[in-house]
This record gives C-alpha cells, sequence and structure tokens, in this order.
C-alpha cells in the first residue's frame, strides 16, 4: 500500500516533461490503494486530504488553507489547473474529436493516406493486393495559444471559499474551450485545397428536409453520424415538419443536443458561421494536436504572485479524412 503521506512535494515537478500530476502519481500510484478508504481518490485528491483541504460543501476551506504549509502550496496550481479543466468538459468538442495527439513540439505534421484505384477488384492468384499509402502532410499543423489572464491579488481571494472560487475558473476553463471550438470549425470547413466539399440549399434563404437528404446522401466511405449547426440552422432543421413526426421526432440527449431521424447528433453551437451545417463522421473527421494542456504560471501561484497569472493551452486541429466532412450552407 502506498503511504501518501510521506511524499515529498517540490516545485521542480510542474518543470518536467511529464507534468506535476504525473509525477505525482508516479510518486504514489492509485493502484496502490485498491480496497482501502482511499479507493476512488487520485493522487491529487490524497494530498488535499493529506492537509485537510476541502474544496467543496458547506464546510468548504477557503483559498489561505492552501498556503498555511509550504508543501500544500505546492498543490494549488494543480487545483487551479484541475478547475479550469473541469469547466472545458462542458464543451461539446470532445464529442467531434476522433483523435487527440500530445506533442512536445509546436512543430506537427499530421498523416494522409490514398487508397489505391483498384480497391474494388478482388484478388486474383498471385494478384497484386490493394494498397493504402500513408503520408506526413505537406503542412504543419497550426497551433494557437488560447487562453485567460488571471489577475486578483492574494489578499482578494485569500478569503474566499474554495467552491466558490472554482466556478470562477471554471468559467475561464470554459471560455478557452470555446475558443478552441472556433479553432476545430476552421480546420473543419478549411480554405482553398482543404476546403470541406460544400453543397448550398436548393432554395435561398429556405432550408427544406431534401437539402438534408442531399447532404446524407452525399457520404459514401462514411457515414453521416453528426451535426453541428450554428443557433439558425439548428432551429431551422429542428422545425422542419419531418423532424416532428411521430416516430421519428427529432429528442433531445442534452442542452445543445438533438437526436435527428437520420441517426445524427444535432449539437447546436455558436462557433459554426450563420447559415452554416457542418456534417461529419465523428469517427474519422478531426484530430486535435496538443502541445503541454492547461498550463498556470505555477512559480508566481506558489508565491501568492496573483496580480497576472496566465492560464493557457496550445493545442491546433487537423482534418484525417478529407471527404469524411460536408458543410451545408443557406444563401441569403
Amino acid at each position: 500500500m502506498g503511504n501518501y503521506q510521506s511524499v515529498v512535494l517540490e516545485k521542480s515537478m510542474y518543470h518536467t516533461n511529464e507534468g506535476f500530476l504525473n509525477r505525482l502519481e508516479a510518486l504514489d500510484p492509485t493502484r496502490g490503494y485498491e480496497g482501502t478508504d482511499l479507493c476512488g481518490l487520485d493522487a491529487l485528491e490524497r494530498q488535499l486530504k493529506r492537509f485537510d483541504i476541502k474544496v467543496s460543501g458547506p464546510l468548504g476551506d477557503r483559498v489561505e488553507k492552501f498556503f498555511q504549509d509550504p508543501q500544500s502550496a505546492l498543490l494549488f496550481p494543480a487545483y487551479l489547473t484541475r478547475a479550469v479543466e473541469q469547466g472545458m468538459k462542458n464543451s461539446p468538442l470532445d464529442l467531434i474529436l476522433a483523435a487527440k495527439t500530445v506533442v512536445n513540439t509546436p512543430d506537427y505534421r499530421s498523416i494522409s493516406s490514398t487508397a489505391s484505384e483498384d480497391e474494388d477488384k478482388a484478388i486474383a492468384e498471385g494478384g497484386a493486393i490493394p494498397a493504402t499509402q500513408i503520408r506526413l502532410k505537406d503542412k504543419l499543423v497550426t497551433l494557437n495559444k488560447r487562453g485567460r489572464m488571471l489577475s486578483a491579488s492574494y489578499e482578494a481571494i485569500r478569503f474566499q471559499r474554495l467552491e466558490l472560487f472554482a466556478v470562477t475558473l471554471r468559467q475561464i476553463g470554459n471560455s478557452i474551450a470555446r475558443r478552441k471550438l472556433k479553432d476545430a470549425v476552421s480546420a473543419l470547413i478549411g480554405t482553398g485545397d482543404d476546403a470541406a466539399e460544400k453543397t448550398v440549399c436548393a432554395t435561398s434563404g429556405t432550408l427544406a428536409y431534401s437539402d438534408l437528404l442531399k447532404l446524407w446522401q452525399s457520404f459514401e466511405d462514411y457515414e453521416m453520424n453528426l451535426l453541428l449547426a450554428s443557433p439558425d440552422m439548428a432551429g431551422k432543421i429542428l422545425s422542419l415538419p419531418e423532424c416532428n413526426l411521430p416516430g421519428c421526432a427529432a429528442a433531445f440527449t442534452g442542452p445543445d443536443a438533438a437526436l435527428t431521424p437520420f441517426g445524427a447528433v444535432l449539437i447546436k453551437s455558436d462557433a459554426v458561421p450563420a447559415g452554416t451545417v457542418i456534417a461529419m463522421d465523428k469517427n474519422c473527421a478531426l484530430e486535435m494536436v496538443s502541445c503541454g494542456g492547461v498550463t498556470v504560471d505555477s512559480d508566481k501561484v506558489i508565491d501568492c504572485q496573483l496580480e497576472r497569472v496566465a492560464i493557457t493551452e496550445t493545442c491546433g486541429f487537423a482534418k484525417i479524412f478529407p471527404d469524411a466532412v460536408k458543410v451545408l450552407t443557406l444563401t441569403a
């Protein structure tokens, strides 16, 4: 069994390639607590218990509780990071990702694959087997840094309850996630040679069920299982008579999501340009490339220099299979 109370915390743990939380988990593995009262807690949560820091509930502690001990002060940047990451989970981004790639360099090329033209032919005895060729793409994936500057003195927040403070941190995470989603939408729509195949509604200013059928029919090697729509287009889709017939009416599966008669999940997002629907096979369409995850100025936080603390994440997006993404637009 591990002994979380004997772990020595150091500032340098924030400056390793593996990061503070992974380093903490390596020093105090969770698997050592199976079958104990601490089962279900991860390494950070065990350290909070060690220093009796309650982050939620009516008896939750204040921010200053972290700084009553030099060792527990080292946990505060990790607490900030986790709260920000929790705010990111409310974004529909995770629903549209086919793959996540973590890199430690800003220069990253995704891959593309090309199938041979004779893939439909049966393989004769001794004949050549159709090939799928995988190459690195010519262009680097553009990585954008997104974040917020947390501006507050220690004196201003020291007496605040951690549960209330976490609400603000989660909102920061939500804000970063919204901007990441806009980057993802830009990658899906694409430009130039990378632009997704586009269709236009047959009647100007009007969305018809036949337009959605045409969009659905345009998928051949992939399935249309997700629609990412601007708020106006999401409303038009759900207002179609065909989407409200008994037995096939759209059913809401979340605050901004509904299951359509096509079997595709419809997600409403203001990250999508007005009059636009992005249809995709969510299992093949989009890759997210992350460089380091959420970062916090840990040294400033530990030393209570909170006047200006940057909370950032650097990531980018790339289409995996271009034909797995189609765009429907509504003209004025």
